[in-house]
């Protein structure tokens, strides 16, 4: 036995890339992508990414190893990307759209991304964004996005090429380029809200190869299903189901623009069976005007943030089917899930819910998960009461944090654990259920923002003294931040004169998302011995508020 030893033929590096070459061949002729009035087959789509992957490599440059970057929403286009710029040996790297000039620039000069494809609808905004590069820092060259003919008012000359005429230039038979090894990156995700210290996760084909296989099996994913994409895709790479639709050829639904209406039109049009998207989705459609009961039901995964009890009630008396997951950015995806026993089903509507409202346990590809003592690494009680911070290990980890081997370090453990700064607890039964979060990440909309990021920009006011951000629940969004503040002088402003104020005042330097929703103007804020706010104690005080847009106390 010690004799026989890894070779070539049993040696060919995973990668998800491969998805879409079988695809080619198996569902040659059936609908991959439909949009508006297009549509492609699994046949022209392999035909289109071989083509743009040509063109990147041989017409622009892009070498291995290299960033790519797209900033758009989820058209075809994007879609393509996800197979293209890997195979032209590249990195791709999905820009969140919520983001602002300013917090673009930043990403782009920190991964050095070489070219940017645009969506027509944002140019300006991406305008912006490179008119604030330094003098000496070479900007991405920049492909445009159009979803027909261009426009003659456009300022074609800002851009390198569009993307169709870029495509249309690649070769066809073009043989794309596999990676070296498995472990050579494949995409570029940052989280979100970081613009002074970019956290840039990297994550290699292999994991990425492992989180979509993985994602397939733990849905129970048919061959063929009809996916209406809500979940953006420059959100952790959609939880790696752009690749995942290709391994069993299914239907892209694609969708510029995420509202309840446009969904339920679409489900009923092209008789959609699967689709993601965050809480704040679910919410959307429970709450619409226009809700129906689905004449066929619909599989729904939710993660991205803990969903209410009630939201999954209301959602699945609509009929559709709701899965509960459990991911990060750092993991490419969903690899906690509540796995549903059947046993569960004879428990009334409520127990139901509050069940599958637990994140739950690893999936099949993952190694361990635990909860444990930050502090002395040991496992907490399997009670349901004794918090810990849950830790990870497994095949899909990132690789690590672009430039920044600290950051790195501090999470990748020497003792072979992956720490996610969320709190939780674990049950008797083994089911995880998230409870806090140790760095005090904001969950709005399946978007993570740093309270700390809001907060700089906060103390950068002149008449703010000291300021702390927290999230306050929220029924639509999940969660929003709510910021406490004192003054350094009152000035004959009032208390809500001086909250209004200073939204405005956030709104003009921050992405509207992060803008905080509430502001409380304090005499001073709460500390402990030492000097520290105590969030715990603000947190508690923005619970107690409600869910009204603007508050004062």
């Amino acid at each position: 036995m010690d004799q026989l030893k890894p070779s070539p033929p049993n040696s060919s590096p995973l990668t998800p890339i491969s998805f879409l070459d079988r695809a080619a061949t198996v569902y040659a002729d059936s609908p991959s992508i439909i949009y508006n009035s297009t549509v492609y087959t699994w046949s022209v789509t392999h035909r289109r990414c071989i083509q743009l992957a040509s063109s990147l490599s041989s017409l622009i440059g892009i070498t291995r190893g290299q960033v790519v970057s797209v900033f758009a929403p989820n058209i075809p286009a994007i879609y393509e990307l996800h197979f293209a710029v890997p195979m032209a040996g590249a990195v791709l790297n999905t820009i969140n759209t919520r983001l602002d000039a300013r917090t673009i620039s930043v990403l782009l000069r920190h991964s050095e991304s070489k070219l940017l494809f645009v969506d027509f609808f944002s140019k300006s905004l991406i305008r912006d964004a490179i008119s604030l590069f330094p003098s000496d820092a070479k900007p991405p060259l920049l492909v445009l996005i159009t979803d027909g003919p261009v426009e003659a008012s456009t300022d074609v000359d800002f851009f390198f090429d569009t993307y169709e005429g870029l495509l249309g230039k690649g070769d066809p038979d073009f043989k794309w380029i596999r990676p070296k090894t498995e472990w050579d990156p494949i995409v570029l995700n940052y989280t979100s809200g970081t613009t002074s210290s970019p956290k840039g996760v990297v994550h290699c084909h292999r994991g990425s190869f492992i989180i979509t296989v993985d994602s397939l099996i733990d849905w129970s994913m048919p061959k063929q299903p009809v996916y209406l994409w809500t979940l953006p895709m420059f959100h952790s790479n959609g939880w790696s189901y752009p690749w995942g639709m290709a391994a069993v050829g299914g239907t892209n639904i694609c969708l510029r623009k995420v509202d309840a209406n446009n969904i339920f039109r679409l489900i009923k049009d092209h008789n959609v069976t699967h689709m993601c998207g965050a809480p704040v989705v679910l919410n959307m459609l429970s709450n619409s005007e226009n809700r129906a009961t689905l004449k066929n039901p619909v599989h729904i995964l939710t993660a991205g943030a803990p969903p209410p009890a009630a939201v999954l009630s209301k959602t699945e008396a609509l009929g559709f089917i709701v899965s509960h997951g459990y991911g990060l950015t750092e993991t490419g995806g969903t690899m906690v899930s509540c796995a549903w026993k059947s046993e569960w089903n004879r428990f009334p509507a409520t127990e139901r819910a509050r069940l599958k409202a637990r994140q739950g346990v690893r999936t099949i590809a993952m190694t361990e998960v635990d909860v444990v003592d930050s502090d002395t690494g040991k496992s907490v009680k399997r009670d349901g009461l004794s918090v810990g911070e849950i830790v990870l290990r497994g095949g899909c980890i990132m690789l690590g944090y672009l430039k920044d081997p600290v950051a790195t370090g501090k999470c990748m453990r020497e003792n072979g654990w992956f720490y996610t700064g969320d709190v939780g607890v674990m049950y008797p039964d083994g089911y995880l259920e998230i409870k806090d979060r140790v760095k005090d990440v904001i969950i709005s909309g399946g978007e993570n923002m740093s309270s700390v990021e809001v907060e700089s920009v906060l103390y950068t006011n002149p008449v703010i003294n000291e300021a702390a951000v927290v999230a306050r629940p929220d029924e639509f969004w999940g969660e929003t931040p709510c910021a406490f503040v004192s003054l350094k002088k009152r000035g004959e402003m009032t208390s809500m004169e001086m909250e209004k104020e200073i939204i405005e005042y956030c709104r003009d330097r921050l992405p509207h998302y992060m803008v905080p929703k509430t502001v409380v103007v304090k005499e001073e804020l709460p500390r402990t011995s030492t000097g520290k706010i105590q969030k715990y104690v603000l947190r508690e005080m923005a619970k107690a508020m409600g869910t009204s847009r603007i508050s004062r106390m």
